[in-house]
């Protein structure tokens, strides 16, 4: 596992610094922010995402499963809990009211590297209409599920298991048996299947779009994801156009894409 994993204020610094650098001119190149914008990111994590829009002086309200770093985003968010510029709300996503419980609905929905470890995208994406206001964007930046390290097995401590490759592409059995052949314990096997289940590619991510009413408003892909800088040293490449046309190649060579959304409904 690399360092970074567990240091909980480096990576809220590299999400800010990503989301800056990156992720709010991508969504200011194909949508004008509303003045008064409310933000909503699902699966906030520690915030260092949420911490970008607050700069701009946008409400921001943060729905995390993991009390755990809800805990790190509270601390690290202290001065705009205080002011009132942000809240955070530990509940699964299906069970949240958005008027009751968030108080209202939002300009701008964010997940960010989340929607490839959701159970069922199929019913949870429509869910999103709920949180919206007329004429609300959603932003999705995932990795494609057959891109290098597309199984997340980079989070493994053992240093083989983590730096090779592909291997989470393997058929049926042979996944489980290769990690546990390179040392991974059972716990770890779970959590690797557990991402295997969920793993989306573009062409799947596109087609639940259309039937969850959600039209494209501005796509960008990535050879190597921008977060890469901040992780491994590596600058950000956006993808040759004629790979991004490409259907099923292009997953297994875009470290990641950055999708903006808009509901139909």
């Amino acid at each position: 596992m690399y360092e970074f994993h567990g240091d909980k204020r480096r990576y809220f610094e590299m999400t800010h610094k990503v989301t800056v650098g990156h992720i709010i001119p991508f969504l200011q190149s194909n949508w004008s922010f509303p003045t008064d914008m409310r933000v909503l990111e699902i699966g906030c994590g520690e915030a260092g995402v949420l911490k970008a829009f607050t700069d701009l002086g946008f409400q921001c309200t943060g729905i995390e499963l993991e009390e755990s770093r809800l805990e790190f985003a509270r601390e690290f968010m202290q001065a705009e809990l205080v002011e009132g510029k942000v809240q955070f709300l530990n509940k699964d996503i299906y069970d949240v009211v958005p008027e009751t419980d968030l108080g209202s609905r939002f300009d701008l929905i964010i997940l960010k590297d989340v929607i490839e470890h959701i159970p069922d995208q199929a019913r949870f994406m429509p869910q999103l209409h709920r949180f919206l206001k007329p004429g609300g964007r959603v932003f999705f930046a995932f990795p494609p599920w057959q891109m290098p390290y597309g199984g997340h097995q980079q989070v493994l401590p053992q240093k083989w298991a983590s730096k090779m490759p592909y291997y989470h592409l393997l058929p049926g059995g042979l996944y489980p048996a290769v990690l546990k052949a390179l040392g991974v314990q059972p716990n770890g096997i779970r959590t690797m299947e557990e991402i295997r289940s969920t793993g989306i590619s573009i062409e799947r991510f596109l087609r639940i779009c259309h039937k969850s009413q959600f039209g494209i408003a501005g796509k960008k892909f990535y050879l190597f994801n921008p977060i890469y800088e901040y992780k491994f040293g590596i600058k950000p490449r956006t993808q040759l156009g004629v790979i991004g046309a490409i259907p099923v190649l292009r997953n297994f060579v875009t470290m990641g894409v950055y999708y903006l959304t808009e509901s139909r409904k």
